[in-house]
């Protein structure tokens, strides 16, 4: 059910208080007076603090600085007359005694009569003794449709002619912005060259950057890692290839339902992050990360309210891939917490919107420790697949010191014996890998030459691998993998030979 719709039956039913969390102040308004006007015209009042009611000569200013005033108000509208009473930025006196005592009157009291109460707000914050009374509605950012329309209408008004792939390119590089962004931001182009360009379509990217960064729960990542960045994980990366083209239209007509997410298991530095912003780039969708840190707040109501932001802004975003790193860290010991539940509420949220979702938003989700996450996260529904990434074995070791010899020192490959790298470096991570590069590379620069494979082993004899650090935690997962509760996502590993032998 849309928002209209919602809303309509929301009139209909005679909802008393209807609480709108939403930035979009001016949008959700104008929605609110065509569904009043549908509904057998019914007249709005609006009212904020510093002006008071607005719109009505009669009325006008009523109210003003006097929030108990302006609910008194509704009282005197005839108890016949239908109505619809905007009230702005009203989060801020729920917490007054008498206010939320008149407004579980006025709760009462509406029942009988044709009128609604609707409190505008940027974010939800209910106090307890309102939750029952008030019913949240959740305003959503402007769908793909009502972009192209608004970008149409600016193009009438400029006598613009555009082609039809860059409007579908600027259209969707305006996806996961609010209509008042994306006219300003429009604006903006206008006025710097007078007319819509195809690079306006990174202005608009980069506005979406600011955008998301400002929610201070999501971050906007570019993808520019490849596919062939990762260094073995074969049946994984077999996995995501064959699933490449799983967001078109043509996917959709041969009735293939979009892709779900991943969730990856395994011990740091294996690939996991990285694999996650290679979907993206393979796929040619938004990369979206989520510090699930980042939605807990300390005011009672905001870790919730920053919960359905942060999935309002993925679905605006879809199709896209949502990246959760560490995933285990932010649920473990769930139910233990003395937070007044509020991490169970969380991850109830979250945990009903992965099972249910039907946008096509991919979510892959890493975590270290499988053992502290909350049985419900694994549950088959969730996630189209669970993949082990164990530590690389010496062909895909080969393969990672391949990459990066190939990055650092494209021109002169074949001058390191790869072989000898991979077979001397047992039980390194990809990361591992990486930082015993940099660290030949500082050996080398400090004696002002190039470095060679001499220095790459001298890094390496200095470096103590996670896994000789961490063996009991390793074991654990290579126990749990083995016992077929996850995919392997390497073709050719120990644990793989160790399955087969149990089949």
């Amino acid at each position: 059910m849309n928002f209209r719709e919602e809303f309509k039956l929301l009139l209909r039913a005679r909802y008393p208080l209807i609480y709108i969390p939403t930035q979009e102040e001016e949008r959700v308004e104008a929605t609110i007076r065509e569904e009043a006007t549908n509904q057998g015209n019914r007249p709005v009042y609006t009212w904020d603090f510093v002006d008071g009611y607005q719109g009505n000569p009669n009325d006008q200013g009523f109210g003003k600085r006097n929030p108990l005033q302006a609910l008194e108000f509704v009282e005197k509208i005839p108890s016949s007359v239908c109505a619809v009473i905007i009230l702005r930025d009203y989060h801020r006196f729920l917490d007054d005694v008498a206010i939320a005592r008149k407004l579980r009157n006025l709760s009462r009291l509406l029942k009988s009569q044709p009128k609604n109460i609707v409190l505008l707000s940027p974010r939800v914050l209910i106090p307890d003794d309102l939750t029952e009374v008030m019913t949240v509605v959740e305003f959503p950012l402007p769908t793909v449709p009502e972009i192209k329309t608004e970008v149409e209408k600016l193009l009438q008004v400029t006598g613009n002619s555009l082609s039809g792939k860059f409007v579908d390119d600027l259209v969707r590089s305006c996806q996961g912005l609010s209509m008042e962004r994306i006219r300003r931001v429009l604006s903006r182009a206008l006025a710097s060259h007078g007319e819509l360009l195809p690079e306006d379509v990174d202005l608009v990217l980069e506005e979406k950057r600011q955008t998301i960064r400002q929610t201070q729960i999501l971050d906007f990542y570019p993808a520019t890692e490849q596919i062939s960045d990762i260094g073995g994980l074969d049946n994984l990366k077999d996995w995501l290839i064959r699933r490449g083209g799983s967001f078109t239209q043509r996917a959709r007509q041969y009735g293939l339902p979009h892709p779900r997410g991943l969730m990856l298991v395994g011990i740091q530095g294996t690939g996991k992050s990285l694999t996650a912003k290679a979907i993206a780039h393979y796929w040619h969708l938004p990369l979206l990360r989520l510090d699930v840190g980042r939605l807990f707040g300390g005011l009672v109501g905001e870790s919730e309210s920053r919960t359905r932001q942060m999935i309002q802004v993925a679905e605006a975003l879809a199709p896209c891939v949502l990246w959760i790193d560490e995933i285990d860290k932010a649920f473990s010991g769930l139910g233990s917490r003395g937070d007044a539940g509020t991490t169970s509420r969380v991850f109830g949220t979250f945990i009903t919107w992965l099972a249910e979702k039907t946008s096509p938003v991919f979510v892959v989700s890493t975590a270290n420790d499988i053992q502290s996450l909350p049985p419900e996260m694994l549950r088959k529904g969730r996630f189209d697949e669970i993949f082990f990434v164990g530590l690389p074995t010496q062909e895909e070791r080969k393969a990672i010191f391949h990459v990066h010899l190939s990055r650092l020192r494209p021109h002169n490959v074949k001058g390191y014996d790869i072989d000898r790298l991979a077979y001397e470096t047992p039980d390194f991570s990809g990361a591992e890998i990486e930082q015993t590069l940099i660290e030949a590379m500082h050996i080398a620069f400090s004696q002002n030459r190039d470095f060679i494979t001499d220095d790459v082993l001298e890094a390496a004899s200095q470096i103590i691998p996670l896994a000789r650090t961490a063996v009991e935690q390793i074991q654990q997962l290579q126990e749990w993998a083995a016992s077929g509760r996850a995919r392997l996502a390497s073709k050719h590993s120990s644990l793989t030979e160790r399955i087969q032998r149990q089949l």
